[in-house]
């Protein structure tokens, strides 16, 4: 695939470097196009050693080949990372200053930006003006995560993990719609833990990476997502909105006031069914004496309770549940499609090499009203792909 690379003048250019070379290594042609500024960051010779092509910010440079007409018309994806305030602005207006801009303006293929930039600059109102048009002409406008900035300032505005821009990227190649723009997303991801003592806690093998690629492909489709993590050591999806939680409880509670707006919510956690009645506030001592037996507490039942408030009220549009399952999978998905009051179960088999903690999934998912849905296994972005084809038809 041909890619064109934009990179404006921003501190974050640096890590461009590693995009490019993520887009390389993997087979794509790609072009970079800094503006003049961005090569105060990172010199000409860096981007032409890395990409193997030649590197212009000048319209007038080799004129017979039409570079500020030709490199748009010819891209199968262009991404701007990172995007500045002032190139997200051009853009939105349709300015042609430099090669940057005339490319954006003549590219028919999706376009992806990746803003980089102060907090400050990114709350300002015509910023926010400026995204809402692009997203509106069908640019994908990655959020950008919220971290340490240029000095000692922290917040909304850093450049995500350029493995996870490439993710994006990827996703968007695959010619996968945008037919979830414009929609919130509430996904919940990983596996709860439940305390017993300061250091010890019943929790579970959930990994997280199947609720991260519902994340990360969601954000691909278009989608404003809101990721409600539970205990996961991975990398934040580009774009999404990350909010780490510990406990079925505190997961709980994130979830209903993220999803009172939310065009979809997919439980896709590994949500602990049951907690300790009580909370030792030391650590358990190993004696020679047996322990006493653990007395448990049933958690609330989210997907039940999602599956309840939605009956008075508009939102949320449809209820994704995740059931994992050791046997008579089917038998017990479908129970618990009855039960929960959820559009769509996805059940996995789960067990030894299956599913938690992998990189590929299988799993039938069950529509209330419909036919049962296979999906072969494949990796987890794939099976996530799967899901919201079958979600975004019942958004229109």
């Amino acid at each position: 695939m041909r890619v064109v690379l934009g990179v404006a003048a921003g501190i974050a250019a640096y890590k461009a470097c590693e995009l490019l070379r993520l887009f390389t290594e993997s087979g794509h042609e790609v072009r970079v196009v800094p503006t003049r500024d961005a090569l105060r960051f990172v010199g000409e010779p860096t981007w032409a050693a890395l990409s193997g092509n030649p590197v212009t910010v000048d319209v007038w440079d080799s004129v017979h080949e039409v570079p500020h007409v030709r490199l748009g018309q010819r891209a199968d994806l262009v991404v701007v990372a990172p995007a500045t305030a002032d190139v997200l602005a051009k853009a939105a207006h349709g300015l042609a200053g430099d090669l940057l801009t005339n490319t954006l303006l003549t590219a028919r293929c999706p376009v992806v930006y990746s803003p980089a930039m102060h907090t400050e600059m990114w709350d300002h109102p015509a910023t926010r003006a400026n995204v809402a048009t692009l997203r509106e002409r069908g640019a994908i406008v990655i959020d950008p995560a919220v971290g340490r900035l240029t000095g000692a300032d922290t917040g909304p505005g850093r450049l995500p993990d350029p493995a996870e821009i490439f993710q994006v990227c990827l996703r968007v190649l695959s010619g996968r719609p945008r037919d979830l723009a414009g929609r919130k997303v509430v996904i919940s991801a990983g596996g709860t833990r439940e305390a017993l003592d300061p250091v010890r806690f019943l929790g579970n093998r959930s990994s997280g990476l199947q609720g991260y690629a519902l994340a990360r492909t969601a954000v691909a489709r278009g989608a404003e997502v809101t990721l409600v993590a539970a205990n996961v050591a991975l990398p934040d999806p580009a774009g999404a909105k990350v909010v780490r939680v510990e406990s079925a409880r505190e997961l709980r509670t994130v979830v209903l006031d993220a999803s009172a707006d939310a065009d979809v919510v997919v439980m896709a956690a590994a949500v602990a069914d049951f907690r300790p009645a009580e909370r030792a506030e030391s650590k358990i001592k190993k004696t020679s004496a047996e322990p006493d037996a653990i007395a448990l507490v049933k958690n609330p039942d989210i997907l039940a309770e999602l599956g309840e408030v939605r009956k008075g009220v508009p939102y949320p549009k449809v209820l994704v549940g995740f059931a994992a399952e050791t046997d008579d999978v089917l038998a017990n998905g479908q129970a618990k499609l009855a039960r929960k009051g959820c559009d769509m179960l996805v059940v996995n088999q789960v067990g030894e090499n299956l599913a938690f903690g992998t990189p590929d999934n299988a799993a039938t998912v069950l529509v209330a009203g419909g036919d049962p849905v296979e999906i072969a296994r494949a990796p987890k972005e794939d099976v996530a792909d799967a899901v919201w084809d079958l979600v975004a038809p019942r958004l229109s």
